[in-house]
Protein backbone atom coordinates (compact mmCIF):
# COMPACT_ATOMS: atom_id res chain seq x y z
CA UNK A 1 0.00 0.00 0.00
CA UNK A 2 0.81 3.71 -0.55
CA UNK A 3 2.61 5.51 2.70
CA UNK A 4 3.78 8.93 2.91
CA UNK A 5 5.71 10.38 5.57
CA UNK A 6 6.78 13.94 6.10
CA UNK A 7 9.88 14.46 7.46
CA UNK A 8 10.52 18.63 8.89
CA UNK A 9 13.43 20.00 10.37
CA UNK A 10 15.06 24.02 10.99
CA UNK A 11 18.08 25.39 11.39
CA UNK A 12 18.16 28.27 13.45
CA UNK A 13 20.42 30.53 15.08
CA UNK A 14 21.83 34.44 14.46
CA UNK A 15 24.80 33.07 11.88
CA UNK A 16 22.10 32.46 9.45
CA UNK A 17 21.82 36.31 8.74
CA UNK A 18 23.89 39.44 8.25
CA UNK A 19 27.00 40.08 5.87
CA UNK A 20 28.89 37.42 7.41
CA UNK A 21 26.35 34.59 6.66
CA UNK A 22 27.11 32.20 4.69
CA UNK A 23 24.85 30.95 1.60
CA UNK A 24 22.93 28.07 3.40
CA UNK A 25 20.70 26.28 1.33
CA UNK A 26 19.10 22.44 1.97
CA UNK A 27 20.49 19.74 -0.87
CA UNK A 28 18.00 17.98 -2.72
CA UNK A 29 18.90 14.56 -1.10
CA UNK A 30 17.70 12.93 1.82
CA UNK A 31 18.09 9.21 3.46
CA UNK A 32 15.41 7.83 5.36
CA UNK A 33 15.20 4.69 6.93
CA UNK A 34 12.44 2.24 5.48
CA UNK A 35 11.70 -1.40 5.95
CA UNK A 36 11.96 -2.47 2.08
CA UNK A 37 9.76 -5.19 0.92
CA UNK A 38 12.00 -6.26 -1.92
CA UNK A 39 15.00 -7.44 0.35
CA UNK A 40 12.56 -7.97 2.90
CA UNK A 41 14.93 -6.49 5.64
CA UNK A 42 13.87 -4.00 8.11
CA UNK A 43 15.35 -0.23 8.69
CA UNK A 44 17.18 0.04 5.45
CA UNK A 45 19.22 3.34 4.51
CA UNK A 46 16.87 4.54 1.98
CA UNK A 47 18.53 7.24 -0.21
CA UNK A 48 15.93 9.72 -1.94
CA UNK A 49 17.06 12.68 -4.87
CA UNK A 50 14.49 14.82 -5.37
CA UNK A 51 13.11 14.76 -8.72
CA UNK A 52 13.46 11.04 -9.12
CA UNK A 53 10.85 8.24 -9.66
CA UNK A 54 12.52 5.60 -7.26
CA UNK A 55 14.88 5.49 -4.17
CA UNK A 56 17.53 3.47 -3.55
CA UNK A 57 17.85 0.74 -1.12
CA UNK A 58 21.26 -0.45 0.64
CA UNK A 59 20.24 -3.70 0.81
CA UNK A 60 21.76 -6.38 3.15
CA UNK A 61 25.17 -7.25 4.16
CA UNK A 62 24.78 -10.53 3.12
CA UNK A 63 22.95 -11.72 0.26
CA UNK A 64 20.79 -8.41 -1.58
CA UNK A 65 23.09 -5.14 -2.62
CA UNK A 66 21.69 -2.11 -3.06
CA UNK A 67 18.88 -1.68 -5.55
CA UNK A 68 15.79 0.84 -6.67
CA UNK A 69 13.03 0.61 -4.40
CA UNK A 70 9.30 1.88 -4.94
CA UNK A 71 10.07 5.01 -2.84
CA UNK A 72 10.00 8.49 -4.16
CA UNK A 73 10.25 12.37 -2.85
CA UNK A 74 6.18 13.79 -3.61
CA UNK A 75 7.16 17.03 -2.45
CA UNK A 76 9.53 19.28 -1.28
CA UNK A 77 9.37 22.54 0.52
CA UNK A 78 12.19 25.29 2.06
CA UNK A 79 11.83 28.47 3.73
CA UNK A 80 14.46 30.99 4.73
CA UNK A 81 13.07 33.40 6.79
CA UNK A 82 13.40 35.57 10.36
CA UNK A 83 12.70 32.34 12.35
CA UNK A 84 15.40 30.07 10.55
CA UNK A 85 16.08 27.56 7.95
CA UNK A 86 13.03 25.46 7.55
CA UNK A 87 12.77 22.28 5.42
CA UNK A 88 9.41 20.22 4.87
CA UNK A 89 9.74 16.63 2.50
CA UNK A 90 6.93 14.35 1.65
CA UNK A 91 7.92 10.97 1.26
CA UNK A 92 5.96 8.76 -0.64
CA UNK A 93 7.17 5.07 -0.49
CA UNK A 94 5.19 1.42 -0.88
CA UNK A 95 5.15 -0.66 2.23
CA UNK A 96 3.44 -4.01 2.89
CA UNK A 97 3.79 -6.20 5.87
CA UNK A 98 6.60 -8.77 6.07
CA UNK A 99 8.90 -10.51 8.58
CA UNK A 100 12.46 -9.64 7.97
CA UNK A 101 14.93 -12.74 6.96
CA UNK A 102 17.47 -12.46 8.75
CA UNK A 103 16.26 -11.46 12.34
CA UNK A 104 12.25 -12.08 12.25
CA UNK A 105 11.05 -8.77 13.22
CA UNK A 106 7.65 -7.91 11.89
CA UNK A 107 7.75 -4.58 9.67
CA UNK A 108 5.82 -1.17 10.72
CA UNK A 109 5.35 2.35 8.49
CA UNK A 110 7.45 3.99 8.33
CA UNK A 111 10.78 1.66 9.97
CA UNK A 112 10.13 1.39 13.79
CA UNK A 113 12.93 3.40 14.39
CA UNK A 114 12.69 6.10 12.60
CA UNK A 115 16.12 7.74 11.16
CA UNK A 116 16.69 10.61 8.75
CA UNK A 117 19.54 12.53 7.62
CA UNK A 118 19.06 15.55 5.63
CA UNK A 119 21.93 17.34 3.52
CA UNK A 120 23.04 21.17 3.38
CA UNK A 121 25.07 23.08 1.29
CA UNK A 122 26.90 26.53 1.86
CA UNK A 123 29.17 28.62 0.51
CA UNK A 124 31.79 30.70 2.43
CA UNK A 125 32.89 33.90 1.08
CA UNK A 126 36.26 33.89 2.55
CA UNK A 127 37.11 31.06 1.38
CA UNK A 128 35.71 31.42 -2.12
CA UNK A 129 34.91 27.45 -1.59
CA UNK A 130 31.55 25.83 -1.00
CA UNK A 131 30.72 23.26 1.28
CA UNK A 132 28.26 20.31 2.69
CA UNK A 133 27.31 19.66 5.85
CA UNK A 134 24.18 17.37 7.38
CA UNK A 135 21.90 16.38 9.98
CA UNK A 136 20.22 13.70 11.13
CA UNK A 137 18.04 12.62 13.79
CA UNK A 138 21.05 10.44 15.99
CA UNK A 139 22.67 13.63 16.86
CA UNK A 140 23.27 14.97 20.66
CA UNK A 141 21.59 18.31 20.79
CA UNK A 142 21.83 21.33 20.36
CA UNK A 143 24.29 20.76 17.29
CA UNK A 144 26.47 23.57 15.69
CA UNK A 145 27.11 23.31 11.96
CA UNK A 146 30.24 24.60 11.17
CA UNK A 147 32.23 25.83 8.06
CA UNK A 148 34.88 23.48 6.71
CA UNK A 149 36.63 26.29 5.42
CA UNK A 150 36.85 29.39 7.80
CA UNK A 151 35.43 27.32 11.02
CA UNK A 152 32.56 29.69 11.85
CA UNK A 153 29.16 28.53 13.08
CA UNK A 154 26.64 28.26 10.21
CA UNK A 155 23.41 27.77 12.25
CA UNK A 156 22.05 26.11 15.13
CA UNK A 157 20.04 22.57 15.05
CA UNK A 158 18.42 22.93 18.20
CA UNK A 159 15.27 20.12 17.56
CA UNK A 160 15.57 16.74 16.33
CA UNK A 161 14.34 16.50 12.48
CA UNK A 162 10.12 15.04 12.78
CA UNK A 163 9.46 12.16 10.96
CA UNK A 164 5.27 12.04 10.84
CA UNK A 165 3.19 8.93 8.97
CA UNK A 166 0.45 11.15 7.36
CA UNK A 167 -1.27 8.17 4.85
Amino acid sequence: MLRTAEITAELTGKELRGSDAHQLYWRSTLEFSLDCFICERTGRTTVFERGAERALCSGSRSGFKRHHTAARIAAFDTTNGREGLAVRALIDFWWAPFTDTRDGNKTAAPTSHPWVRLHLGYYCKDAKESGTDSIQTNLVRPHELKCKHCDRVLGVDAQTPAVRLLV
